[in-house]
């Protein structure tokens, strides 16, 4: 496939508004592909070069991107940086500057996707010295064979900045769409990913085996699978009576692993599914030690503790952990304990599919004695007091409370439902629990904050049955000086001139971004809105924050991860027949 047939279709989705269109576009665009390129033009649609927890990246800032577009131009730096100011979009600056060069007419063979994608690909392999200088090599062989349209997404690549909108479920409609006319194989499809967490393995296995090759999906060691999430409800009697007799751990407020060992080798990737092992090697260590399987794959919840106190550190210290340099110092200063909650996989066994109580004796079985590895802490109860004393005991020894577990439930990879239910203290009385908003805009600095080029962010919730972020508030505390500078660097490299179309606000920011941040957000309460969309129906208001304010950046989850609509009526619901037994 020539790369032209791709940027045609990046140009529609880019100036499309409507997600079902989006779906069309892609499927479209599905029905071209040779079996051996869908792997690699879901790979570039999703901006990547391989799925993310491989943890290949192409490597380029801004400054070497703008040198790239001089060399293929032929226009000074100082240019392409007055061209940038003015557009805000290196794509965009590239396709003028291009477009308004003389040797244009000269540039040579169509380029393929195959070729694309092997120059990202090579650029992201290259490392050590001189690697920058090969990299923009790489970048310019591209620009000087691509017509104008497709150097706005070449440029736009390496950044991280293609600005299409679309998600991951929209391209497992697409795939649905391109095989079946329709949605109806998306469920399958869904599986798949969710066990291997790689649309381009699972575009490749339908286009090469059909459908039944996807029902023949399996776990597979270092493959990380998506993780479960958990439902909430406000008490320990409501939990009872939705569960029975239930499972009940301690909710451990640290970082979420999902740990894969085979042998010798171990890898750790996070709740993003990002690769962290090297940040993490007292924990690499205790699991060499202490699993004794030679394939498994568990998950478990890392806290840093204090050794002397005899205590565990709170969220934001855990948190200095992930890191890529001083690694050797933070391990020393803040040693982590890795509280083992579920088995998904151990010695060609897939747990997945097994009830709850069946992991659980596996994972005892799993994890050996040891200093660095523990098993959460549970006990079993069908007795609402019970669970209830077992929840103030946690929230005493300062965890965020308890989940508690369907014994004879599945793993629900990358699925939220009531096999899983938290419950913490703030779901008991006003919101004093924070959520975590999507960031879909921002808004310039006012007043006393005119100085910066920053002044609040709009926030959404995720809608999803259908993959949409909805409005919610409107944020303007809780920012620093720092904060706000910081905010307004992050978000101004990934603004966009028009709304997504994954997002439904009637309010309008000064800037719409791509979705890409998460922010733990509190407020005194959940109120009906006019104004925001999030549980809006035909004749109904929506939901709103009451006094949002800002508490920290989530670098650890992704949009999709957002509370969800679902979530912030059951909350609403909750406060309302809380304040009713009150009065």
């Amino acid at each position: 496939m020539e790369f032209s047939v791709l940027a045609e279709a990046y140009e529609k989705l880019e100036a499309t508004r409507g997600r079902l269109e989006m779906m069309a576009i892609l499927s479209e665009l599905f029905k071209k592909a040779k079996p051996d390129e869908i792997e690699k033009i879901i790979y570039l649609s999703q901006g990547v070069v391989a799925p993310p927890f491989e943890g290949i990246e192409v490597g380029i800032g801004e400054k070497f991107v703008e040198e790239a577009i001089a060399l293929a131009t032929g226009y000074p730096k100082k240019k392409v940086e007055e061209s940038y100011r003015k557009t805000g979009d290196l794509g965009k600056t590239a396709e003028e500057l291009l477009s308004s060069k003389q040797q244009m007419s000269l540039f040579s063979h169509p380029l393929s996707v195959q070729k694309v994608f092997d120059n990202f690909m090579k650029m992201a392999k290259t490392s050590g010295a001189g690697s920058q200088e090969m990299k923009i090599k790489g970048l310019v062989e591209l620009l000087n064979n691509a017509n104008p349209k497709e150097v706005r997404y070449i440029t736009r690549f390496p950044l991280g900045r293609l600005r299409l909108g679309i998600g991951d479920p929209t391209i497992l409609d697409a795939l649905s769409a391109y095989k079946a006319g329709d949605k109806s194989l998306r469920e399958e499809l869904e599986r798949a990913y969710n066990l291997c967490s790689d649309l381009g393995l699972v575009g490749r296995t339908l286009f090469s085996d059909g459908i039944e090759g996807i029902r023949k999906f399996k776990i597979k060691v270092f493959n990380p699978v998506r993780p479960a999430l958990a439902e909430r409800l406000p008490s320990a009697e409501e939990i009872i009576e939705k569960l029975g007799k239930c499972a009940v751990e301690r909710k451990y407020d640290g970082l979420r692993m999902e740990v894969h060992k085979q042998g010798e080798k171990v890898e750790i990737f996070s709740r993003r599914l990002e690769r962290m092992t090297q940040m993490f090697p007292e924990v690499v260590a205790g699991i060499r030690k202490q699993v004794k399987a030679k394939e498994a794959i568990f998950e478990g919840e890392a806290l840093a503790y204090n050794e002397v106190a005899g205590e565990y550190y709170p969220f934001q210290l855990t948190m200095q952990r992930k890191r890529k340099y001083n690694v050797k110092e933070k391990a020393e200063e803040y040693p982590l304990n890795l509280f083992a909650f579920d088995v998904l996989y151990a010695d060609g066994e897939d747990y997945t599919r097994h009830p709850y109580h069946e992991r659980r004796k596996r994972l005892e079985k799993l994890i050996a004695a040891g200093s660095v590895i523990k098993l959460s802490e549970m006990t079993i109860t069908d007795d609402p007091k019970k669970l209830e004393e077992f929840f103030e005991d946690s929230i005493e020894r300062g965890m965020e409370g308890i989940v508690a577990k369907d014994l004879n439930a599945q793993y629900n990879a990358g699925a939220r439902k009531f096999a899983w239910i938290k419950l913490k203290r703030s779901y008991k009385g006003e919101l004093a629990d924070t959520v975590d908003l999507a960031i879909i805009g921002y808004f310039l600095g006012k007043g006393m904050r005119a100085k910066f080029k920053f002044g609040g962010l709009l926030c959404a919730v995720y809608d999803e049955k259908a993959d949409m972020f909805k409005s919610i508030a409107k944020i303007g505390s809780g920012f620093s000086e720092e904060k706000m500078k910081q905010l307004e660097e992050m978000l101004g490299k990934i603004k966009v001139d028009h709304k997504l179309a994954r997002v439904e606000s009637e309010i309008k920011p000064d800037f719409w971004v791509d979705l890409k941040y998460i922010v733990a957000v509190a407020a005194d309460e959940i109120t009906r809105s006019p104004t925001h969309t999030a549980g809006k129906e035909k004749g109904e208001s929506g939901y709103a924050l009451r006094f949002p304010r800002m508490m920290e950046l989530r670098e650890d989850k992704s949009p999709e991860e957002a509370t969800t609509v679902k979530e912030i009526i059951e909350i609403y619901k909750m406060q309302k027949r809380i304040q009713l037994e009150e009065f």
